[in-house]
């Protein structure tokens, strides 16, 4: 705690009331936000002269400074709690590290509609079902519709313009209403099957169709009778991978587990009765550490922070919080709808609460395995180079193009727990001879560090270079040039076999050249910096060249809008003709004055 901020004088100050408080730094950065029934009381826990858990410790010694606000009651205390930690991501609160919006199936209107996943606003008219954990559960969703019930799924776009069936009808995934080959009312039977298995009546829809099959025996319609019987087999191979037969109702399934490496809740969506899917979730924890205080702080963040994310009846948890009735409440005043939170339950929901459990406990070991396997490789790389200290930052970069074009560098950053993808960062190299890499390189690392002088970002450790001892001597040129503090500059080549394993390595200089085993750790982390970097590259370079390559010449033209690009196009016939065309041929196209004419031919042939 800093020495200018007077706990005692605060405190005695400070409301009994319900409400927030801010704890800021000395910069005025905020800390750590909170809620408190009884301020007074919450605030005076955390500097008591001893008994504060380390991380708690580690908050109170960085306060400058303590602001509060009172509310109402508790509740809106929690509600705004959730707004400032949703506004403002302080470091030391657990923080929900997931923005985006949750998918849907959408079944759209008209007279042969379409199944689709969907994301974000309700705009699009039709029907929606879910929210899904994942898009990977709706795709698995749709994949089975699409086998059972043969419902089209292709866009509007593409739908209309078709003349003949597409492939999807000739391997027995569509109908090919597109082309008139099945009646409105056996598609709309269809689409009523796939409604009734979004809904969760996959029972109800086993039954009518073991029920149509028999019929259909009975007529000696035997090849029905054997479509709707793939039709059963397929709902009940569904029923018996979910494992949940017997289950009602509309629930979240959430667990969390806590442990010093980290935490991570597992939540199952179940609507109908049925399992729509799973998905982890490894919140930041800075000072909860129990799992009840991460399951409250999980769930007060995922419903109570985005308005428009569904909130089920009943929410089954494997631990207990005292914060659990405020949390009702808010919920009950934002959602405008009761919801039970459950702990104890037996039966179905039993298991669907061990499954929620063994799921957090694996994925959380599966993570803190992989940061413990990195650790020991950032280890075996400081043995390696025979350095005195592990590096904790390393910075990789490449180059991407094709023959030339739309050439992109990419810069990659990776520490102990992993690549730190936010410091990721990619460079459109501009004014190269096409395809020279040492100047594309020399660009990249210009641009990069002359940041850095400025005091933007932070130096590396260590330097990879994905190339050889030209792209090595270039690198050394830049960071000379800009005058950067002494770092270690690693050059990565391949070997003369030109396979994994095999890489020459060269560290600070052409001079010191150097190999590793091929089951080194080490050269592993190299490795996958190195392709990630590639990796990072070539994304970026299609992304940029396939920009390029979608957009007309004449869009950069000043006075050439999208109407007389149109006009232009007609009256040649297409770009190939206007390209082929003279200044004057150019003039005469109309609204086309002879001073635009000679700015559409140089943009044309200017390259």
């Amino acid at each position: 705690m800093s020495e200018s901020f007077d706990a005692s004088a605060f405190l005695a100050a400070c409301s009994g009331r319900p409400g927030v408080y801010r704890m800021l730094d000395a910069s005025g950065k905020l800390l750590y936000v909170g809620k408190a029934k009884n301020l007074k009381k919450r605030l005076s826990s955390y500097f008591r002269k001893s008994g504060l858990a380390p991380k708690t410790a580690a908050l109170v010694a960085r306060i400058e400074q303590v602001e509060t606000t009172i509310t109402a009651n508790e509740t809106e205390a929690l509600l705004l709690e959730q707004t400032l930690i949703k506004e403002w991501r302080p470091p030391y609160n657990i923080l929900l590290r997931d923005d985006k919006s949750y998918p849907y199936v959408l079944l759209s209107d008209g007279e042969f509609p379409r199944l689709s996943i969907h994301r974000g606003a309700k705009k699009p008219k039709g029907r929606y079902f879910g929210p899904y954990p994942s898009a990977g559960a709706i795709r698995e969703s749709l994949g089975l519709l699409q086998k059972a019930f043969l419902v089209r799924q292709c866009e509007d776009s593409y739908y209309k313009n078709r003349t003949r069936p597409c492939l999807q009808y000739q391997i027995k995934r569509c109908k090919a209403p597109c082309v008139g080959l099945v009646e409105p009312s056996e598609y709309a039977n269809d689409v009523r099957h796939s409604v009734m298995f979004l809904e969760g009546r996959s029972n109800a829809l086993a039954q009518e169709l073991s029920s149509g099959m028999e019929q259909a025996a009975q007529r000696l319609d035997f090849e029905r009778a054997a479509e709707l019987r793939d039709q059963v087999a397929l709902l009940r191979r569904v029923q018996d991978k979910q494992s949940m037969e017997g289950g009602n109702g509309d629930i979240d399934v959430v667990a969390a587990i806590a442990s010093a490496g980290g935490a991570c809740v597992h939540l199952i969506s179940v609507r109908g009765g049925r399992v729509l899917g799973s998905k982890n979730f490894f919140p930041q924890v800075a000072i909860e550490e129990e799992a009840g205080d991460v399951l409250v702080a999980f769930l007060a963040q995922y419903y109570l922070s985005n308005h428009e994310r569904d909130l089920p009846g009943e929410l089954i948890v494997n631990a207990v919080h005292e914060d659990f009735p405020t949390l009702i409440a808010a919920l009950a005043e934002l959602k405008g709808r009761e919801v039970e939170i459950s702990h104890r339950v037996r039966g179905t929901r039993a298991r669907w609460q061990q499954l929620a459990v063994t799921n957090a406990e694996q994925a959380l070991s599966a993570r803190l395995a992989n940061r413990q396997h990195l650790a020991a490789r950032f280890d075996a790389l400081a043995e390696a180079l025979s350095l005195d200290e592990t590096p904790q930052r390393l910075e990789c970069y490449d180059i991407s193009h094709s023959s030339g074009e739309a050439t992109v560098a990419s810069c990659v950053v990776f520490g102990p727990e992993g690549p730190l993808k936010s410091d990721y960062r990619r460079y459109n190299i501009e004014g190269v001879t096409a395809g020279d890499d040492y100047a594309a390189m020399h660009q990249a690392l210009s641009r990069r560090f002359s940041k850095l002088k400025e005091g933007e970002g932070k130096l590396p450790d260590i330097l990879l270079v994905d190339g050889g001892k030209g792209q090595m001597a270039m690198a050394r040129e830049v960071l000379q040039e800009l005058a950067v503090p002494e770092l270690i500059l690693l050059g990565v080549a391949k070997g003369v076999t030109r396979k994994p394993g095999f890489e020459t390595l060269y560290l600070n200089d052409a001079a010191h050249e150097f190999t590793l085993p091929a089951d080194s750790p080490a050269l592993h982390l190299i490795q996958q910096i190195r392709d990630e970097a590639h990796r990072f590259a070539i994304t970026g370079h299609r992304a940029r060249r396939g920009k390029a390559r979608r957009t007309s010449s004449l869009e950069e033209v000043a006075g050439v809008g999208p109407k007389r690009r149109r006009e232009l196009l007609k009256h040649f016939g297409g770009l190939q003709e206007l390209t082929r065309a003279s200044v004057e041929e150019i003039a005469k196209a109309p609204g086309i004055s002879k001073k635009l004419a000679e700015s559409i031919y140089a943009a044309l042939h200017s390259e």
